[in-house]
């Protein structure tokens, strides 16, 4: 058995699903269907719920849907007494800033932002960004989201050195370099006061080399089943590692040849997985101009998830 990552004490930890935007074919937001989304993402009972990152899109919102959006998460998310965050990302440090400032009143437990990605940022520069961001946030936790594709890739070494100028700085959302093990022994030297997440298919083997949790992928594709993953990390990590070969097998098999071979962004996988798993209506169009995974491949990647996860076709 494994400590809860959650009694850890830092404030944020495990299992959290992501709202997808619930669209139409034109791309339009239908807010009744996203209402139902997190009724169900609620039932589902993980750790947090976040909105707002790149699977939601949060680079096509416009300001009013944004905030939309960010008001029906809080609202629901608070009358159910679940922990919830918002991205406030924009890749112009002003828009991001703005959207902070109207965030910070519906009581996130944290924000998550990326760094200014039009020009690649300085460490200085960084800093500068950060603290102007902290002093808005009223003492909310920022968590810094910091993908693969970002212009400037922090090291393990920079998050050490941002958290010593920043200290409202509470999280991190990275990429593990596919597990390697030299990747985390630096991540435990230089996390301290920090809450790591990892990819959701590397929850385990993650949460089992010091990391925290995971913004969960594979939680698009059925959040039921990734949180009973989670409470399995927590008691049982030898079947939850056999439970992660499989969902990397399926993985490989099935979702990663999108982005590699066909060349559909990474959101789109995501909503790609969430109507295979058909948990909620999130419906099978990106936003303009991304193009979206054809639905005419979920009934045979199905098939081959029931045949590897099946524990992932049961809600």
């Amino acid at each position: 058995m494994i400590k809860d990552v959650l009694s850890t004490g830092l404030p944020i930890a495990g299992n959290w699903a992501t709202l997808l935007l619930a669209t139409n074919r034109d791309g339009s937001i239908d807010y009744s269907r996203l209402a139902d989304e997190i009724d169900v993402l609620i039932a589902a009972e993980p750790n947090g719920i976040y909105s707002c990152g790149t699977a939601g899109e949060f680079y096509s919102l416009s300001e009013t849907e944004f905030d939309a959006v960010s008001r029906l998460l809080s609202e629901k998310c608070r009358k159910s007494r679940i922990p919830f965050q918002i991205g406030v990302s924009h890749t112009s440090a002003q828009q991001s800033l703005e959207r902070l400032k109207r965030t910070v009143v519906l009581t996130p437990l944290a924000v998550q932002l990326i760094l200014p990605d039009w020009f690649p940022v300085t460490i200085d520069e960084a800093i500068d960004f950060l603290q102007r961001m902290a002093d808005a946030a009223c003492g909310t936790g920022l968590v810094l989201y910091n993908p693969p594709h970002a212009k400037r890739r922090l090291n393990p070494e920079d998050w050490m050195y941002l958290k010593e100028k920043i200290p409202q700085l509470v999280g991190l959302k990275v990429f593990d370099n596919n597990g390697d093990d030299e990747w985390y022994t630096r991540m435990r030297t230089c996390s301290e006061g920090l809450s790591v997440f990892i990819p959701g298919h590397r929850m385990a083997s993650g949460i089992l080399k010091g990391a925290h949790g995971a913004y969960s992928n594979v939680a698009c594709l059925n959040p039921f089943a990734a949180q009973r993953w989670y409470r399995q990390i927590c008691t049982d990590m030898s079947a939850a590692l056999e439970l992660e070969v499989r969902i990397n097998r399926l993985m490989d098999q099935c979702i990663s040849p999108l982005i590699t071979q066909y060349h559909y962004p990474n959101p789109a996988c995501d909503r790609f997985m969430a109507l295979v798993g058909g948990w909620a209506d999130v419906g099978a169009f990106m936003r303009w101009p991304y193009r979206s995974v054809p639905s005419y491949w979920v009934d045979d990647v199905r098939k081959v998830v029931k045949n590897i996860i099946p524990e992932f076709m049961n809600h």
